[in-house]
């Protein structure tokens, strides 16, 4: 086998380096082969590339790879990495070396599409009875316990719901740090005895094991029938057939030298190789997505910008932050980013912009650090770099630097005092004075806080470059693709958001048009079926088939008649019509609504009738007829309001097509704030200190700070986009009851100065929140308008007058006549205090000479 993967590795050098072998090449091929062979795993390197290659051949995309393999030539050359670990510094002593106990471990990402194909080729290559995958545990956590036990005890679904809302989502959450930290969850389970009986019996049963399930990624290949070695059972897959798995968990499988492997879904594969498809559909362009150039300048213009939702790894509010101020344009500075945006190294992120730019001084240490530290400008960010400079400054083996950072790594005491040594002593023999030697390891032994692997953040920024270049290069392609493949329905109105801000139309779903997925059409997204809350697989296959076997659906009647109804059921009726699938069927959505049953009562009907081979009364007279005439009518029911259309789209899509309920109130508004959610997203500098704004509540965000006090970030949407409003202390108490879903809410308050990256999203620490209904009791000020002469007639001051009687308020009211006699003529109304509502905008449309203007408190 030695021989066959050396083969195998000389002949493919050609294709991998253009300048063929060098000295380097084969020195570094030569030692890792060795190292390899002594350990006896050139089987374990050929089992890893043969189903790696068959997954290719079957067009399944492989990540570049993952974790220390990608250090090693020798997975390079086998094509089972796809990064050169020469070109980007990466060590194979960080992946293997020959003090090491246990199987390698060549960690594998897969298409989370095609993974189950990739597990089933293992399957029947080594046979059905020497390949399982691994059982998981699940346990009773303190959510979980609380929803079982009331459903035993016959607790309504949605009353478990709202006690689980009330516990804090902080991980790792047990019951009595629940009841700890959140007074509202622990005085509603002491409040009745029915709610303390379930807390007494979720105490028993919290952490005992609830079910089992299938690892992730966990796939073990035994020597002969694994039976002879483990324990197995059957397990149900989710959605899925029923599976094998290993009893044992995975680290009890590492002791007993059982050859496991992990094949991880990673589903940003996925969307690379979705979004790559569309681009052929719709534009047909061929994109070798592996072999794309690293200096595409649009990429890196996004990058620099902060416009990475969707980007793999650079989503988070911090990064969008770092990214804008770093401005990277080099494939190393994405590796960098990697590796630093995690808790420990972030401290030095700044240090690391700033040497970029020239605002700091690049140093180092010492002349023999630079070659090492130069990409990353003097900031040690790796465990290769300690690595490297351990072999260059101290004259260190490869097997010794190697040991070295498992050293420094798991913080090894004793290992570390006899390394300490050998490194000072050949840091000093070559030349360096013992003062640079103690402080690089000075450095180091803090470095051990947060040292990386490269060889992992090189491949995981290589897929974020990935996903850079399509969205900066194919965004109407790449959008498609990321909607599509998102399975977390909170996230599908969060891209939508994005893809209006990239200026790319979502088309709403249309029953007769929309496919499965989400599709390009041209620079526009039709909306996938599959996103519509409650509309499974089945009901979209059964609505796709018969619309392409008898064509378009023109009513609800006749459309229940024709799909499956086993498939198609009254929730997916339901959701089909709120979220306006159905619009373009006969009658409007309240018709279509209230006459669900109806429908699904005469499809049995005709269904049933069909089954037994007869035909209807009405089918004998099709020859004059069509089917249509004879279908039951559709009630007589007037539409519903805009705030039902949007309320209901919402419910069943995340977000909502139908305008905005404030649209209502726009005139009303413009007059009452002083800020939308528009000028923040073009003119963030113009947002004033000081705010007032109005939106409906969108999603509510319950945390705890550190020291225990509950807060809450809410979500709020005005007629242009999001807005965010922080409630902290006596304004949680004071405020967080109003915050019900769809609460339509007035909001002033001071501009907060956290970012987190975003300054274009307007943050809010309020200092009065209220209802629209109490805005005419709470709101004051004086309104100021100016119409025409010819408009100042006794009808307009009777309508006036009318319409202020009927909308008393807090205002004072001033109108100013511009005349030909006088320049202005203006009359105060002193009896009657108003409030500016839609009524008195919408009658003196037309009528003046400036839009109204209003000076007001509270």
């Amino acid at each position: 086998m030695g021989d066959y993967m050396r083969d195998l590795c000389y002949d493919a050098i050609d294709d991998r380096y253009e300048t063929g072998i060098t000295d380097e090449i084969k020195e570094r091929l030569e030692f890792e082969l060795d190292v390899i062979h002594k350990m006896g795993y050139d089987g374990y390197f050929l089992i890893v590339k043969d189903f790696i290659d068959a997954a290719r051949a079957e067009a399944i995309p492989v990540g570049p790879g993952r974790g220390s393999a990608a250090g090693s030539i020798v997975s390079y050359l086998l094509d089972i990495t796809r990064l050169d670990p020469l070109k980007y510094g990466l060590l194979f002593e960080r992946f293997l070396d020959v003090e090491r106990v246990g199987m390698p471990d060549i960690d594998i990402d897969i298409c989370s599409a095609g993974r189950s194909r990739v597990i089933e080729y293992v399957v029947e290559k080594y046979g059905r009875n020497s390949v399982s995958q691994i059982v998981t545990f699940g346990t009773l956590g303190a959510k979980s316990v609380i929803k079982d036990v009331a459903r035993v005890m016959e607790v309504p679904a949605a009353e478990a719901n709202k006690i689980t809302k009330m516990m804090p989502s902080t991980p790792k959450l047990s019951l009595q740090k629940a009841l700890d930290e959140s007074p509202e969850f622990y005085n509603h389970m002491n409040s009745n005895e029915l709610n303390k009986t379930i807390l007494k019996y979720c105490f028993v049963l919290e952490g005992l094991i609830r079910q089992t399930g299938i690892h992730a990624a966990g796939v073990v290949i035994g020597p002969g029938d694994l039976s002879d070695y483990a324990p197995l059972s059957v397990n149900k897959q989710k959605g899925g057939d029923s599976v094998v798995v290993v009893q044992y968990e995975g680290k009890w499988l590492d002791d007993l030298k059982m050859l496991k492997m992990d094949f991880l879904g990673l589903k940003t594969l996925t969307i690379i190789d979705r979004a790559v498809k569309l681009v052929k559909e719709s534009q047909n362009i061929e994109i070798d997505i592996d072999n794309i150039h690293l200096d595409d300048k649009p990429a890196y213009d996004l990058l620099s910008k902060g416009k990475t939702d969707g980007i793999f790894q650079f989503e988070s509010g911090g990064m969008k932050k770092y990214l804008s101020e770093l401005k990277p344009n080099v494939f190393e500075d994405l590796i960098a980013m990697v590796a630093l945006y995690r808790p420990g190294p972030m401290q030095f992120i700044q240090t690391f912009i700033n040497r970029k730019h020239g605002v700091e001084p690049v140093e180092y240490d010492h002349p023999l650090t630079e070659e090492t530290l130069r990409e990353t400008y003097g900031v040690t960010v790796y465990q290769e770099q300690v690595m490297l400079i351990s072999k260059r400054m101290a004259g260190f083996s490869s097997a010794e630097a190697g040991t070295l950072r498992k050293a420094i790594g798991k913080k090894k005491l004793d290992l570390m005092a006899k390394m300490e040594v050998k490194f000072k002593d050949g840091a000093v023999a070559n030349g360096v004075s013992k003062e640079i030697a103690d402080k690089i390891w000075s450095d180091w032994q803090e470095f051990a806080n947060y040292a990386f692997n490269k060889s992992h953040a090189a491949c995981y920024a290589y897929i974020a470059y990935q996903t850079a270049f399509l969205k900066a290069n194919y965004p109407v392609e790449f959008m498609a693709a990321l909607l599509s493949l998102e399975e977390n329905p909170s996230k599908i109105p969060y891209f939508i958001s994005e893809c209006k801000n990239m200026n790319i139309e979502v088309v709403p779903p249309m029953l007769n048009e929309s496919n499965t997925d989400f599709m390009v059409h041209g620079n526009k997204i039709e909306f996938g079926l599959r996103a519509i809350k409650n509309v499974g697989a089945a009901a979209i296959r059964s609505i796709i088939d018969e619309r392409d076997k008898g064509g378009k659906f023109q009513n609800l009647f006749e459309f229940a008649s024709r799909v499956e109804l086993m498939s198609v059921n009254k929730t997916i009726l339901e959701s089909l019509i709120c979220a306006g699938a159905m619009d373009n069927l006969d009658g409007n959505r309240a018709q279509k609504y209230n006459s669900i049953e109806n429908a699904l009562e005469y499809a049995s009907a005709v269904q049933t009738e069909k089954k037994r081979g007869q035909i209807t009364f009405f089918e004998a007279f099709q020859e004059d007829d069509t089917e249509n005439d004879y279908l039951p009518e559709l009630p007589e029911i007037k539409e519903w309001l805009a705030n039902e259309f949007w309320e209901k789209e919402k419910e069943v899509l995340g977000f909502s097509f139908s305008p905005n309920p404030l649209k209502q109130h726009e005139k009303m508004l413009d007059l009452l704030t002083n800020v939308t959610t528009e000028k923040a997203e073009y003119e963030p500098e113009k947002i004033p200190s000081f705010i007032y704004i109005a939106g409906i509540v969108a999603e509510v965000i319950r945390k705890r700070d550190r020291r225990g006090n509950a807060f809450a970030i809410v979500i709020m949407e005005d007629l242009y986009g999001k807005f965010e409003v922080l409630l902290f202390r006596d304004d949680f108490d004071q405020y967080i009851a109003m915050m019900e879903e769809g609460a339509q809410l007035y909001v002033t308050g001071k501009k907060s100065t956290y970012s987190n990256g975003t300054e274009n999203v307007i943050r809010i620490i309020p200092t009065m929140i209220m209802n629209f209904s109490n805005m005419k009791n709470k709101l004051s000020g004086e309104v100021y308008i100016r119409i025409k002469e010819k408009d100042a007639t006794a009808a307009l001051a009777k309508e006036i007058k009318l319409i202020t009687q009927a909308n008393p308020g807090k205002f004072g009211f001033h109108i100013t006549v511009e005349t030909d006699k006088f320049k202005a003529l203006t009359l105060i109304a002193r009896r009657y205090k108003i409030f500016p509502d839609a009524a008195l905008l919408n009658l003196l449309e037309g009528k003046l000479l400036i839009s109204p203007k209003v000076v007001y408190g509270y």
